[in-house]
């Protein structure tokens, strides 16, 4: 059982530095700093948002524009595999498989730490992960699947071309039929674009957390006779195992300019933290978030940019693989 919870004496909670509640803990330049930081952060994915998500399309409201907006999701590609051969069951038993080793982990976490178990980034983003997967396939999942042979029946999938002259069809009979086929297709509702965003924020929050984890943590603690555990390790291993087999599954558009609601999500764990450690004094869950150190502006700044190289090294993951499947399975590859 040990190897499960570690020795409890051992358990990481770093050593308090300095009172949290006091105002001189707040009111030094190292605050102002970091707020600074935080403030242009915020302003950075708002505009982003504010450019991207709908502001400037509001003019422009009908099926063609949603084609060439960044932002566009159509129904079926949340609950479409990126194989027509791959059932819709598939994914979606995946998603309640993910769910349910998730929530097993979190109750055992739970049970060994107590709650300050969701004091920690990781999870947070696992709990909001679950919280999509319920949310979307509570209110629409079944009926998807159940819908999906009607679909195939109906033709609005895949249409097989019949070998000889059809076959051969031009080029503008492809596009216009690929056009038709585009607005033929659902928008996608508010759940959807929910459970796309949370997607797309734990993609860029596991990167995160799991480089941060293993290659800034873990040396300083196994310098301090740390035992890592099996239940720690598995939180930063199980998250990242889940969210490539998703990718690998889904259909989801990953755009570049939802790296705004990964910023936003960071900053208000950052600012969530601030809060509690204004009322109450305790220890920090990551070192460098402790504004009592000198380094602690470079700390946030740098975390700060390690956000970019973290959503972009998934992001070319994404693309990747639509560029592998749409070549060696171009019948079948769904975008």
């Amino acid at each position: 059982m040990e190897f499960l919870t570690g020795n409890p004496r051992a358990s990481w909670q770093p050593v308090m530095t300095a009172n949290t509640t006091t105002s001189n803990y707040w009111l030094n330049w190292r605050v102002l700093l970091c707020s600074v930081w935080i403030l242009i952060s915020t302003a950075f994915a708002s505009f982003l948002i504010w450019k991207y998500e709908g502001f400037r399309n509001s003019q422009h409201e009908n099926r063609e524009s949603q084609n060439d907006n960044a932002g566009a999701l159509y129904e079926d590609e949340v609950w479409k595999p990126c194989l027509k051969e791959i059932h819709p069951a598939w994914l979606l038993a995946f998603r309640v498989f993910a769910f349910l080793v998730l929530l097993v982990l979190l109750i055992i976490n739970a049970i060994v730490d107590g709650g300050s178990i969701f004091y920690y980034y990781t999870q947070l983003g696992s709990l909001l992960s679950m919280y999509g997967c319920y949310q979307y396939h509570n209110k629409v999942g079944g009926e998807s699947v159940d819908n999906v042979g009607l679909d195939a029946e109906q033709g609005t999938d895949f249409i097989v071309p019949v070998h000889g002259e059809n076959f051969n069809m031009s080029n503008t009979e492809k596009a216009s039929h690929s056009h038709d086929e585009q607005l033929a297709r659902k928008a996608a509702g508010i759940w959807a674009y929910v459970f796309q965003i949370i997607f797309q924020m734990n993609a860029g929050a596991v990167m995160l957390t799991d480089c941060v984890f293993w290659f800034i943590i873990v040396p300083f603690l196994t310098i301090k006779d740390y035992n890592l555990n099996f239940l720690i390790i598995n939180m930063h291993t199980v998250n990242a195992v889940f969210l490539f087999g998703e990718a690998i599954l889904n259909r989801l558009r990953f755009p570049w300019f939802r790296i705004a609601y990964f910023f936003l999500w960071t900053i208000v764990f950052v600012v969530f933290q601030w809060i509690v450690h204004a009322i109450v004094s305790l220890w920090w869950p990551y070192p460098f978030l402790d504004l009592s150190s000198p380094f602690s502006p470079l700390w946030y700044s740098s975390v700060a940019l390690m956000h970019i190289p973290c959503y972009g090294v998934f992001a070319l993951i994404m693309k990747l693989k639509h560029f592998l499947l749409a070549k060696w399975f171009p019948e079948s590859h769904q975008v």
